[in-house]
């Protein structure tokens, strides 16, 4: 089954749409590859498809632990702050920093499951093993 479709619509832009959903992403060229920059670039995406791919993945976690272990550990509200770098010759992403930031205090051990468990989600293991993953989580202090 065919998961989207990709239109050139000229001057470096593109329009996907996700044919089941019928949902739509615009990409442009950065400014500094001779693009506008209004919207994400396919490199931003690559990025950012990595920290949503986290926050799902950790998310089930906390879903299943939840059920598991009579937990409450609702992680709505965490964010994930991307940062990507490139390299040149060839161009291409070289790092990819995230900081994803609990709404809430976990303890040591969920934090370590959480943790583990992002970095096994399916975009962290189809990226190439060349770009650096750097994976920082930061919780919620105490009030």
């Amino acid at each position: 089954m065919t998961t989207s479709k990709v239109t050139y619509q000229g001057d470096l832009r593109t329009t996907a749409i996700h044919l089941q959903s019928n949902n739509e992403i615009i990409t442009d060229a950065p400014i500094d590859n001779h693009g506008k920059g209004e919207a994400f670039s396919p490199t931003d995406l690559l990025a950012t498809s990595l920290a949503s791919c986290m926050l799902t993945i950790v998310g089930i976690k906390a879903h299943d632990m939840d059920m598991d272990m009579d937990m409450d550990i609702d992680i709505a509200g965490t964010t994930a702050e991307v940062t990507k770098v490139m390299a040149a010759d060839p161009r291409r992403v070289s790092e990819i920093h995230i900081i994803v930031k609990f709404n809430r205090e976990l303890d040591d051990r969920t934090q370590t499951i959480f943790y583990n468990t992002a970095l096994t989600c399916p975009v962290a293991k189809s990226i190439h093993p060349d770009i650096t993953q750097n994976i920082t989580f930061r919780c919620a202090k105490p009030l």
